[in-house]
């Protein structure tokens, strides 16, 4: 490789989603809405199943878990991405590329297993509903949370050392809104197959263990919701996990639909719409979700409420 293509970056141009100026002001509009409705929804949730009793179960104990996961995956990308919005030079400094994509690839591992482990919940509450609160300890909570975070720190910390190890050639150009591994690659002055491979490698059993998961918890569900004898007992025990259903098909249908499609079909505004929405729309639509169809939810925003009311009086 000549030394000459060869350079230390102290910074990135990153693209952003488009370059049409007339564009900039009213999606700058858009997105910071997005990200408030993101901010409230999700630091709502995690007060609300904190100070709510009632919310003192496993399953909103997962569910707080994923507010944070998806406040931090916003956050990590949308404030960035606003200011790029409002500047001439969307520009991101090597460091704090190198910790965006690591904070990134933490929180969309951690959100992957954790889906894995609310279908294990709703798995053990369906099928062995008597012996919920004994095998769903908060001992196994905390274990099912910690091994997701420090496994995906992990990978994270892998993934991002090993890439920002490499040298990047002649342009610092980054073609997405936000430093992802995928155009990082591209920009490697060797031939990076070894890294994209491992990185194909890792994302290929994230996906697919994290989703082997789900699916084997919610066929052992189906067959359990079936062989009950009324329908107002299937119906009961179908809408205790529709809302995570609902989660998981929105989560994963992203996913597979970035990485399964094939290479001749991609295209790299197919790849900044998704990413928008599995990094910016879903932990937007995750709270609401989870508190729009639930009356226990709804039941303690109203029992808080009233509660900060009658302090304030």
């Amino acid at each position: 490789m000549d030394q000459q293509n060869m350079t230390v970056f102290s910074e990135f141009i990153l693209l952003g989603i488009t370059r049409d100026p007339e564009l900039q002001s009213p999606l700058f509009g858009v997105f910071l809405l997005i990200y408030v409705v993101t901010v409230v929804g999700n630091l709502g949730m995690i007060i609300l199943t904190k100070v709510d009793s009632h919310l003192h179960t496993p399953m909103y104990f997962f569910i707080r878990h994923l507010a944070f996961i998806d406040l931090g995956n916003s956050t990590v990308i949308c404030p960035k991405m606003l200011v790029n919005f409002i500047e001439e030079q969307n520009t991101i400094s090597y460091y704090a590329c190198a910790t965006q994509l690591a904070f990134f690839i933490m929180c969309i591992i951690s959100e992957l297993f954790l889906l894995s482990a609310m279908a294990y919940d709703r798995y053990v509450a369906i099928c062995n509903p008597l012996l919920y609160h004994v095998i769903m300890a908060q001992r196994l909570c905390h274990v099912l949370v910690g091994v997701p975070y420090l496994y995906s720190t992990f990978q994270s910390l892998m993934i991002t050392i090993k890439t920002f190890s490499w040298t990047f050639c002649s342009s610092n150009v980054i073609s997405h809104f936000y430093c992802d591994e995928v155009p990082l690659l591209a920009m490697l002055c060797s031939n990076a197959q070894e890294l994209e491979m491992l990185a194909i490698t890792v994302s290929a059993f994230n996906l697919i263990s994290s989703l082997l998961v789900i699916i084997v918890s919610y066929v052992l569900i189906l067959i359990a919701i079936i062989q009950i004898n009324t329908a107002e007992g299937r119906k009961k025990a179908f809408s205790t996990c529709a809302s995570h259903l609902m989660v998981v098909m929105v989560f994963y249908g992203t996913l597979l639909f970035m990485y399964v499609q094939p290479k001749s079909s991609h295209s790299v505004d197919t790849d900044k719409i998704s990413s928008v929405f599995y990094t910016l729309i879903i932990p937007m639509l995750n709270p609401l979700i989870y508190s729009l169809r639930n009356k226990e939810v709804k039941s303690a925003f109203h029992r808080v409420f009233k509660n900060a009311c009658n302090i304030c009086i």
